[in-house]
């Protein structure tokens, strides 16, 4: 995806969707790193076993893909600010879409203001937030 820089960018401005393939080794393996050995986040059955319907996500790693994918559109930026709000589980073995759109600028400070959100294949909102972005 190609990187507009900051002058580029201005209210309304979409960053384009994100496919995202959450996928279950990858899930268990961030879970087992660290120390988060969850049945609900390392297999199927353990999993409904807790009542879930699957294997799911843990929510810092919605809340790192997210970043990273926000991040990859925004190149040159750093994340001033992350705040997320979790709706609905992600699903290991699923793909999610990953959106964002510029709410505001200030080109003295030279930051941006962002909704973002984590959808699931079937368009419901999983995970919906707020990102500030700041340019050097």
């Amino acid at each position: 995806m190609s990187a507009p820089d900051f002058e580029a960018l201005d209210v309304g401005d979409e960053m384009p969707p994100v496919e995202v393939e959450i996928g279950r080794e990858l899930v268990s393996g961030h879970a087992r790193f660290l120390g988060m050995p969850f049945p609900r986040f390392t297999d199927e059955e353990g999993a409904r076993a807790e009542g879930l319907p699957g294997q799911i996500a843990p929510g810092n790693m919605s809340l790192a893909i997210l970043a990273r994918e926000l991040l990859a559109w925004a190149r040159g930026a750093r994340l001033a600010r992350l705040g997320t709000t979790f709706r609905g589980v992600v699903l290991a073995g699923s793909t999610a879409l990953v959106q964002a759109t510029v709410t505001g600028k200030d080109d003295v400070a030279r930051t941006l203001e962002c909704d973002l959100w984590m959808e699931s294949g079937e368009g419901d909102r999983l995970v919906i937030g707020t990102a500030t972005l700041a340019w050097p």
